[in-house]
């Protein structure tokens, strides 16, 4: 069974960081991407930012220069280090990966966190 763990969530001031954590485990054969999306009360759930294999990563234009994402391949971790939050940068925020997984054949499938909170005050 593959598991995202989350970590990183709390609540912070304006123009505070954060860094959030997510580490996959389980019958994982490989990632295709992996990253963060986000949902605001009464909002849809948007891309935060994500890591593709073999392409550059990918930021939603509200947080570019912001955020900051990375993979620790070693770990199968993804990072988002986020940096002078704003109060509309409050969400649940949600670890997503693509992967081939499962055994005997790998499957290629998509696999979301439970979500960990984050709470910007102005």
């Amino acid at each position: 069974q593959v598991r995202l763990m989350e970590s990183g969530g709390g609540l912070v001031e304006f123009g505070g960081s954060l860094r959030l954590s997510c580490a996959a485990s389980g019958s994982i054969f490989s990632i295709d991407r992996m990253g963060w999306y986000r949902q605001a009360p009464g909002s849809q759930r948007e891309l935060v930012a994500v890591i593709i294999r073999g392409g550059s990563p990918i930021y939603a234009d509200s947080v570019k220069g912001r955020f900051a994402i990375s993979m620790d391949n070693a770990e199968n971790t993804v990072n988002l280090q986020m940096n002078n939050l704003k109060p509309q940068d409050t969400a649940v925020y949600y670890c997503n990966l693509e992967a081939l997984t499962g055994q005997p054949v790998a499957v290629m499938t998509g696999y979301w966190g439970r979500g960990t909170q984050v709470t910007v005050s102005p």
